[in-house]
């Protein structure tokens, strides 16, 4: 067969979006590959254990994102599939690491110092000066 006979299998209207799977799909070979090159253990040795728990779930993510995209190719609606709740409960995963993520990335709060700042930026009266003035008074002279 030659190309223009692949041009009239589908419809034309498609041919950008099929090109730019394709060219994903690349990419994604590419990743697995770098990936696949390196043991997960000497991988997993240089990554701390938060790291490590967001290498699995993006892993585990994209392996079932597309056997996702397998079943929607075979026909088979993947909604109806158990694949959709594994999908749900890694993503419930992913937010929990978000979540201690953040927590890492929040500012710790220094009491001792908080308590300072507030107390030297709180107005006390001093009992001396509260009766008297800072201006003098006129026609009177200061001794």
């Amino acid at each position: 067969m030659s190309e223009d006979d692949n041009m009239e299998e589908y419809p034309t209207e498609i041919h950008d979006y099929l090109a730019a799977f394709e060219k994903s799909l690349g990419s994604v070979d590419e990743m697995l590959k770098t990936m696949m090159s390196v043991s997960r253990s000497e991988l997993l040795q240089k990554l701390d254990p938060l790291e490590q728990a967001k290498l699995d779930l993006v892993s585990v993510y994209t392996l079932n994102s597309m056997f996702w995209v397998y079943l929607a190719t075979q026909g088979i609606n993947p909604k109806e599939h158990p694949v959709k709740q594994e999908l749900e409960r890694i993503r419930t995963y992913m937010n929990k690491v978000k979540e201690i993520t953040d927590k890492k990335k929040a500012s710790k709060l220094d009491k001792g110092a908080a308590s300072r700042f507030v107390k030297n930026a709180l107005w006390e009266p001093n009992t001396e000066n509260e009766h008297t003035s800072k201006t003098p008074t006129k026609g009177k002279k200061r001794q």
